[in-house]
């Protein structure tokens, strides 16, 4: 049996996605989570991450329950390190818990999985051409991840909602717009979105799909 890494952007380890994992995976197989911002105080992380003016962003989770929109380049410089660091504790499969975008993060030996890789050609086998609709954390996501959901047979349309904020009725509200513009399925394109920002979004009468839960079912079938 191999050895399962996952990296989140954030601290780790992530208590809202990691019960969505361990439904899947075999309870004895050894697992490994880490986070790019681990150890690291907000004063840290916003020396070190601070966002620029035009330039993509993230969002992710702290260990203290608090968000923190992040510099993607800066992240993906970051998370190459930890990346380094899972396979030589001797990781041999490692997850992504970020759908973001990241053009350049390598393993050596380690099968990488990566969410925004994964996502948009399977959305696009699943749902036979159906008008996508995608709900972002961040309005700015809206343009900066658009060229991921190529695979797609049409755009998607998009709208923005943390999962964040508490906010479930801020959720539904952005279903029921994609709803109103044309959407025939959702997806939650973060995998800080769980169950509770599913039902809210499915609220609005259509298909949804959980990116970390699709996600999770998939590498389950690799470890």
């Amino acid at each position: 049996m191999g050895k399962l890494g996952t990296l989140t952007i954030g601290q780790a380890p992530r208590t809202d996605i990691t019960p969505i994992l361990d439904a899947v995976l075999a309870a004895d197989l050894p697992r490994l989570h880490a986070g790019v911002l681990d150890g690291l105080s907000r004063s840290e992380i916003e020396r070190d991450f601070t966002t620029v003016p035009g330039q993509p962003v993230l969002i992710t989770k702290l260990l203290d329950g608090s968000s923190v929109i992040i510099d993607r380049a800066r992240t993906e410089a970051a998370a190459q390190r930890k990346l380094d660091a899972l396979e030589a504790e001797g990781c041999t499969t490692i997850l992504m818990l970020c759908t973001g975008h990241f053009e350049r993060l390598r393993t050596k030996r380690a099968r990488f999985l990566e969410p925004d890789r994964i996502l948009p050609s399977t959305v696009a086998a699943l749902t036979h051409g159906a008008q996508i609709g995608i709900i972002v954390p961040l309005a700015e996501q809206i343009d900066s991840e658009a060229d991921k959901w190529k695979p797609l047979a049409s755009p998607p349309i998009c709208a923005a909602a943390s999962p964040y904020q508490g906010d479930l009725a801020a959720v539904t509200k952005a279903a029921e717009d994609l709803r109103s513009r044309g959407a025939e399925v959702l997806l939650m394109d973060c995998m800080g979105f769980v169950e509770s920002h599913r039902r809210a979004a499915a609220a609005a009468g259509l298909p949804v799909i959980l990116s970390n839960s699709l996600v999770s079912k998939l590498a389950s079938e690799l470890v």
